[in-house]
């Protein structure tokens, strides 16, 4: 005879050993909602670490897509085995949580300053930055099994409820984080003192959860342990807070080779300046106390140095001015007035505008007496006009205008960022040069720097494919830059700096450049909607680096390396790596 079958459970089952009834000093309704605060504020803190990580692994290293890929991915991976470690601690949740928020705290808040010194001593971050992802994701991921351990011992309810309610906090703690750490965080604290104190808040709100609320469910020996751990935390941040300032100070001599000059937070950029405040094109030499010439740095790459701009601003903006009238000139970018002295150096130029997005560049380049030097105080010229806008935004605004017979420009110079960077793709777009054409005369000239054709070759000829998809003809050409063996970001590939730079004023330092890095060449592309022939005009004032037979020359070396057959980068397809 077969037996009759056990009824099957309805409800809820029994609670395991693990999610026994907490003994709280509040009333569950309440110890419940305080629960769920914690929840709210972990979620906040985590996702300010995760979005911190981004950040910084961008500006140190570039390529925002990638390393916003790399991070996200090691930390949701992390996090899964988090999640799966933490099964181990459910037996004793309390004491598995603080320990957990406590080295979480610890690791997220100190991670923007460990990263930015190893970038700054060490000449590279990114094993850091995994390392960092792995560790704050794993971290993360334990968070969940314990919090939902310990919401069910404050009141039992069926596990989707318990879910439901876990997540509702965790994802509206994770909107406030997301939107504190651009409106709040960075603009106000800045990378180093905002991980700081999220790491602070992270730290009160976890102690504060598991040695008040849980305090009867752990033995006198873990709450002193916890207890001390918090307190070495805190002292840790606060520590760090304190040294903050004359950290970022230090790491910043390290990475810029000498004590920056100018250092200052834009609200788009950070502008770095080193070296001296001479005048001429080598401002800085010679001068005492300066040590090297100037150089610019934005957001960390190296933009201008006064020993090597003049060859790349001659080679941008003379081959332009050849071939048809010049009168009105467009620059998009170079909001350090460099390319615009090239400019106003022919007696025929009327009109110059100036877009560029940083008002807080085009402010020093008036301001700073090594820059403005360096400049020959080219944007206070009257017949410059300055524009604060987005390169894209502003042809886009006034294409419309151009098309209805407004006066167009007889050369635009587009001296924009390398189209390696993610945020400057869409200046390198089958969409932004269409705009550009429309602003074009019809004998009009427009020149791009197009990145270092030889590193980065097949980026180079997109966007020469790209300037002829939109009609243009282009004649590519390049001129040898500097040495480097920078291995960052697209755009790095300027030349070291810091203390690995060898010093090619040196003749140690120069046999020590050619030995370790290979000869850079800055690419350009000249395009027009007629058949182009390279050469200078012939009212061009005295060159030291473009002569026709130099851009002939030029010409034939950029076309020795031509890659055919490449799609045109558009703005939901950006090709450029």
């Amino acid at each position: 005879m077969i037996e009759p079958s056990e009824p099957a459970a309805t409800g809820v089952l029994g609670p395991p050993e693990d999610v026994k009834p907490a003994r709280l000093p509040v009333p569950c309704g309440l110890g419940r909602v305080l629960v769920l605060a914690v929840v709210f504020v972990c979620a906040a803190c985590g996702l300010v670490y995760e979005l911190e990580l981004v950040a910084l692994a961008t500006y140190l290293v570039g390529d925002s897509v990638t390393q916003a890929s790399v991070v996200l991915s090691v930390m949701v991976f992390a996090m899964g085995i988090g999640a799966l470690l933490a099964k181990q601690l459910r037996c004793r949740a309390a004491v598995g949580f603080g320990a957990v928020e406590a080295a979480l705290a610890l690791v997220g808040g100190t991670s923007a300053m460990a990263l930015y010194a190893a970038f700054a001593w060490l000449g590279q971050s990114r094993s850091a930055l995994i390392g960092f992802s792995l560790a704050i994701g794993v971290l993360i991921g334990a968070e969940v099994p314990l919090l939902m351990t310990l919401i069910q011992r404050v009141r039992r309810q069926d596990a989707g409820g318990a879910v439901a309610d876990l997540f509702a906090a965790d994802y509206v703690g994770a909107l406030v984080g997301g939107l504190a750490f651009p409106f709040l965080l960075l603009p106000c604290l800045g990378q180093l003192t905002g991980a700081l104190v999220t790491g602070g808040v992270n730290a009160v709100a976890g102690g504060a959860l598991v040695l008040w609320l849980f305090r009867r469910d752990l033995s006198v020996r873990a709450r002193w342990a916890l207890l001390t751990a918090n307190v070495v935390v805190l002292a840790l941040l606060v520590a760090g807070a304190v040294l903050a300032t004359p950290f970022e100070r230090a790491a910043r001599k390290a990475v810029y080779g000498s004590a920056a000059r100018v250092a200052v937070q834009t609200g788009v950029q950070e502008v770095v300046m080193t070296g001296g405040t001479g005048a001429g094109a080598r401002a800085g030499r010679g001068r005492k106390g300066s040590g090297r010439p100037l150089a610019l740095y934005l957001d960390g790459r190296l933009r201008v140095s006064a020993d090597t701009e003049f060859r790349y601003h001659e080679a941008l903006v003379h081959p332009a001015m050849a071939g048809g009238p010049h009168g009105r000139v467009l620059v998009l970018g170079g909001g350090d007035g460099l390319a615009v002295r090239e400019v106003l150096r022919y007696r025929s130029v009327r009109s110059v505008t100036v877009v560029e997005l940083d008002p807080g560049l085009m402010r020093l380049a008036r301001t700073d007496p090594g820059l403005s030097a360096l400049n020959r105080h080219s944007l206070s010229d009257p017949r410059v006009r300055t524009v604060t806008a987005d390169a894209f935004t502003w042809l886009r605004e006034h294409g419309a205008a151009g098309g209805r017979g407004a006066a167009r420009y007889d050369v635009i110079v587009s001296d924009l960022p390398d189209p390696g960077i993610t945020a400057s793709t869409k200046l390198y777009s089958q969409e932004f040069y269409g705009l550009a054409v429309r602003m074009l005369a019809g004998d009009g000239r427009l020149v791009v720097h197009a990145g270092p054709p030889v590193a980065r070759r097949r980026s180079f000829w997109t966007v020469d494919a790209t300037l002829r998809s939109v009609g243009l003809r282009t004649v590519p050409y390049r001129f040898p830059g500097r040495f480097t063996d920078f291995s960052g970001g697209p755009d790095r590939a300027v030349g070291l700096i810091g203390p690995l730079a060898p010093d090619a004023s040196t003749p140690g330092g120069a046999l020590a450049a050619q030995a370790t890095g290979q000869r850079q060449h800055w690419g350009f592309l000249l395009a027009a909607r007629q058949p182009l022939r390279p050469g200078v005009a012939t009212d061009a004032p005295p060159l030291v680096t473009v002569t026709a037979a130099a851009l002939r020359a030029a010409e034939r070396e950029a076309t020795h390396d031509r890659i055919t057959g490449l799609l045109p980068s558009t703005l939901m397809h950006p090709r450029y790596r």
